[in-house]
């Protein structure tokens, strides 16, 4: 039977910073199902992203502060154990949920390696300050929101490469590569012992903010672009309202920070991390349901 402390390292709550991945990914979609919807929200959120948080505690024996953990328990072998356990559990619902469906599963297994190999001692790809940000971004962002569509739709592979598939998972990881290094600001003292060299310590405190600034900017006019492209410009119009309140409070940290420094800690990052989510998967949530005319279907209009 695994500890309390064990459980703990799922940070299970955490993967609510990523669940407008989620919702972005079944906007785009045209055929949904209630099966593959609720088959793919558990897959990800409460067995996936889960294991790769304990097996990347496990290999990082943090003492300080991490995402979603403020005083993480001490790490033993059950953390790694249970590590494999979700991630076998994750595979083994891919295939009751999605039968038949071996590009899915081959996706998903390959998030699980490349989170793996990410934190693993024999490969550390945390330790690349450029590679790991890459990949990360890449690989929570594009990835995840390419693997949904395959999934809910049974699609092949090369589909992904549809300029309105390719596109809105790269714009996925638009947001993650900006947001990425804020995730490290408060960090550089954890990461250095452990030899890891961050975008973000490359990058000094307030550099993190600037990159991370810049990046958000990029990303905003490459989804104003997308939605008036693809979509409508009202959709652009409505993501910009959804983003202010993450606007005014980057840019009071960002103040705050700049007279002192010690406010690039866990708790202000968190607070990003939770406003930013909120924002992202409330628009993300309003443009699945106007996007997919449910709430037409359901007689709401």
């Amino acid at each position: 039977m695994f500890k309390k402390a064990t459980w703990l390292h799922l940070r299970l709550p955490f993967s609510y910073f990523l669940l407008p991945i989620y919702l972005f990914a079944i906007s785009i979609s045209p055929n949904l199902s209630e099966g593959g919807l609720l088959g793919l929200f558990l897959i990800l959120h409460f067995f996936i992203y889960p294991a790769s948080n304990a097996y990347n505690s496990y290999f990082d024996k943090d003492e300080g502060s991490i995402g979603g953990l403020k005083n993480p328990p001490k790490v033993d072998k059950n953390v790694f154990y249970i590590a494999q356990l979700f991630d076998a559990f994750g595979l083994a619902l891919t295939i009751y949920f999605f039968p038949g469906n071996w590009t899915l599963l081959l996706m998903i297994l390959t998030y699980i390696l490349v989170s793996r190999a990410y934190s693993y001692s024999g490969v550390r790809l945390k330790k690349y300050a450029i590679v790991s940000w890459l990949i990360a971004g890449f690989f929570q962002g594009a990835w995840v929101v390419w693997l949904i569509y395959i999934g809910l739709n049974d699609f092949a592979f090369s589909s992904i490469f549809k300029l309105h598939v390719l596109i809105p998972g790269l714009l996925a990881s638009a947001i993650l590569w900006g947001s990425y290094p804020m995730t490290q600001i408060y960090q550089h003292e954890e990461d250095g012992k452990r030899g890891d060299e961050t975008l973000s310590m490359k990058l000094g405190i307030t550099g993190t903010f600037h990159f991370t600034g810049l990046c958000f900017s990029v990303a905003v006019l490459a989804y104003l672009w997308y939605f008036n492209t693809y979509w409508q410009i009202n959709y652009g119009l409505y993501f910009l309202l959804f983003m202010s309140p993450v606007l005014v409070f980057f840019s009071w940290w960002y103040l705050k920070t700049r007279k002192e420094k010690n406010q690039a800690n866990f708790k202000n990052t968190m607070y990003l991390n939770l406003i930013s989510a909120t924002c992202l998967g409330g628009f993300f949530l309003y443009f699945f349901l106007h996007s997919s005319q449910i709430l037409n279907v359901v007689g709401v209009y």
